[in-house]
């Protein structure tokens, strides 16, 4: 006996408008982040042109092109994971767990050990942001009918 699948077209859509909603959103934040270091440790920002062409610039185009893809696949998977039960730790639970695992990905542990954790603690302040900064654009999004949860039944 052969079930309907879930996976209707339009919820494919709905998918794809969520994660590009969810990318977009964490690449917008996590500019404002990288920036806004670059402006606190290069006190005025390096011109432009200088920026693109040097290794910190390749570096932050790297960290923004991570930040558009970590967004992209937390928004899909917030969309699946919250459906329509209102489950206020399920939601938090996802952000949690895309906030831990970017931002322990990005900390060597020995460098973090020596600067009294202050790596591991930037690492995830910055993840937490960009992720629940989207959650709530995601959840903006769904209160407004711009995109739909996924519908589980």
């Amino acid at each position: 006996m052969k079930t309907a699948s879930p996976f209707t077209p339009e919820e494919r859509i709905e998918s794809l408008k969520v994660t590009i909603l969810g990318g977009s959103c964490a690449g917008l934040m996590s500019m404002g982040i990288l920036l806004s270091y670059r402006l606190v440790y290069h006190s005025p920002l390096p011109q432009l042109s200088h920026l693109l062409s040097s290794m910190a610039g390749l570096t932050l185009l790297a960290n923004w092109a991570i930040a558009i893809l970590s967004g992209a696949l937390f928004a899909l998977t917030y969309r699946y994971a919250i459906r329509q039960d209102q489950n206020p730790q399920l939601n938090a639970g996802v952000i949690l767990a895309f906030t831990l695992v970017r931002g322990l990905a990005q900390v060597d542990a020995g460098s973090a050990i020596a600067q009294k954790l202050w790596p591991f603690l930037s690492a995830c302040g910055e993840s937490l942001l960009i992720f629940g900064g989207s959650a709530v654009v995601l959840n903006l999004a769904f209160q407004q009918n711009w995109v739909k949860p996924f519908n589980h039944s």
